[in-house]
């Protein structure tokens, strides 16, 4: 079996990747397992891809046909399409957002739909997608309104493969992330980068800067349960998506101030006295439009699981970045 992932440099793509070589093998369309073969780790920078036989690293702009063309062939039969522009970056340059969140997306389903042989695409949407006035909790099939160009370009992505799919062209799941907490590693431009810096850097013994007031809400998922839903997300049978191939996945809600609580019961007081509050305007409005609370109920009967609390996410931090132990 041959697998791509896009945006295979990236902090999720590396992580899928090294969970997908120790597993070894995937689920395929006819419901059983075959060796992976073949791990295709495609990005605008070189991915320091683990040394290994079944690994091909490639460089290339995902918004470029040919580079897609060069990839995707007939023995290609997962794709995971990480590669995005973040949500802060997106709202401050639409165009570069436009081209690799939408326009490379439906460029990646194009060539799919080209060679005829149906790959399942795993897709990663966002809470982005959803915004304005909201029911108190959110459905998978609540409507989309996105408030950013970040959100409103993962929601024409998610038409997209959804319609590819009912065409018979690709077999598609998109997985409606939560945010991502706690990432390792520096902040990077994502409206959304403050949930990990918050608990990422105090741990460290570094300042963090938090830029929203206590109360606003948010939907989080610890990478080590991202990684078990993308898996799990390519695995499950297409039937069981049905006419429905978007899916939102279960997450833990919580407000930035039981966060900080969370951190001080697990690290200590002067740990959490690391945190500074500094109102930032354009960041509490993206943030402020998404959702905190979904029904996860669909998710749930498909398999997908979350953490159980935010205490676990920050102790997952811990052991899987930190070695089990908290600097001095």
């Amino acid at each position: 079996m041959k697998v791509l992932i896009t945006g295979g440099a990236g902090f999720l793509g590396q992580r899928l990747a090294r969970e997908l070589l120790a597993r070894r093998e995937l689920k395929g369309t006819d419901g059983q397992r075959q060796p992976i073969t073949e791990l295709v780790l495609l990005d605008v920078v070189a991915a320091p891809g683990p040394d290994d036989a079944r690994v091909r690293i490639e460089v290339g702009d995902i918004a470029e046909r040919s580079v897609l063309e060069r990839l995707i062939d007939e023995k290609t039969s997962a794709i995971f399409h990480l590669a995005a522009i973040v949500s802060g970056q997106a709202e401050s340059d639409f165009d570069l957002g436009m081209r690799i969140n939408l326009d490379a997306s439906r460029l990646l389903l194009d060539v799919c739909r080209m060679r005829g042989h149906k790959p399942r695409v795993v897709f990663t949407s966002s809470v982005a997608v959803y915004g304005g006035e909201l029911p108190e909790v959110v459905l998978d099939d609540t409507a989309l309104n996105p408030q950013s160009s970040y959100g409103a370009q993962k929601a024409g992505a998610e038409l997209l493969l959804n319609d590819y799919s009912r065409r018979g062209f690709v077999d598609g799941r998109v997985l409606r992330l939560p945010t991502i907490s706690v990432r390792p590693g520096k902040p990077n431009a994502a409206a959304s980068s403050f949930a990990s810096g918050i608990i990422r850097e105090p741990l460290t013994g570094e300042k963090a800067v938090c830029p929203v007031n206590g109360a606003t809400r948010l939907w989080l998922l610890s990478p080590r349960k991202a990684i078990e839903c993308l898996v799990a997300g390519c695995e499950i049978d297409a039937a069981a998506f049905g006419n429905r191939r978007t899916v939102n996945l279960p997450g833990v809600s919580v407000s930035v101030d039981e966060m900080i609580a969370a951190l001080r019961d697990v690290a200590g007081d002067a740990v959490a006295a690391r945190i500074e509050w500094k109102a930032d305007e354009r960041v509490e409005k993206i943030v402020g439009s998404w959702p905190a609370q979904w029904d996860t109920s669909r998710a749930q009967r498909l398999g997908f699981a979350g953490d159980a609390s935010f205490k676990d996410i920050v102790r997952a931090f811990i052991d899987d970045e930190l070695g089990g132990t908290i600097p001095a």
